[in-house]
């Protein structure tokens, strides 16, 4: 699958759950974040990691606080433009940490795989369906687990939450990045 595909498939599901929110001030299993804040931490990092590492703009639409189903359609549109775009693979994001890596491999590697991720905590906030593609869990966590020390050091994933050694791939994941499925 290529990432404008992965990203197409990815984003679906999220966009759904964005369209089917009804209470944006709902808490989300992010430690104080609501569910408009799982939107707004989408839509408000990516673009300077992109602009800062490759000199991409993204669209921006309204603010997550003014409209939080247009701010995130209009800039998740702009995304799904730049993956389908034939020339984005000759572009290349340079960052100090991942090294130079080509744009659509970027998005892939880190922004599509927050969406992914991102998509439990909005539907668990929001009471809607919270079931993750087993396989996308599974792959992601074989990839996670040997960069432990190194995810955490990064303050972008909280501790690990203990379940048991037989639960599902979906509830080991989302416990390895520091949510409780419960």
């Amino acid at each position: 699958m290529t990432p404008a595909e992965e990203y197409r498939e990815i984003v679906r599901t999220f966009t759904d759950r964005v369209r089917g929110t009804t209470d944006w001030d709902a808490p989300a299993p992010v430690a104080g974040w609501t569910a408009r804040d799982v939107v707004r931490h989408l839509v408000e990092w990516f673009p300077a990691f992109l602009e800062g590492g490759a000199g991409i703009t993204l669209p921006t639409g309204p603010s997550v606080d003014e409209d939080p189903v247009a701010a995130w359609t209009t800039f998740s549109e702009g995304v799904q433009s730049l993956l389908d775009d034939p020339t984005s693979e000759a572009k290349v994001l340079t960052n100090p940490h991942i090294g130079e890596v080509p744009v659509p491999t970027a998005i892939s590697r880190f922004f599509t795989a927050d969406v992914f991720m991102h998509t439990w905590d909005l539907a668990r906030a929001t009471g809607q369906d919270e079931t993750l593609d087993p396989q996308r869990c599974a792959e992601m966590l074989a990839g996670m687990e040997p960069l432990d020390d190194v995810l955490r050091q990064s303050g972008q994933y909280g501790a690990k939450v203990d379940v048991p050694a037989d639960a599902d791939v979906q509830t080991r994941l989302l416990a390895f990045i520091g949510r409780d499925p419960r």
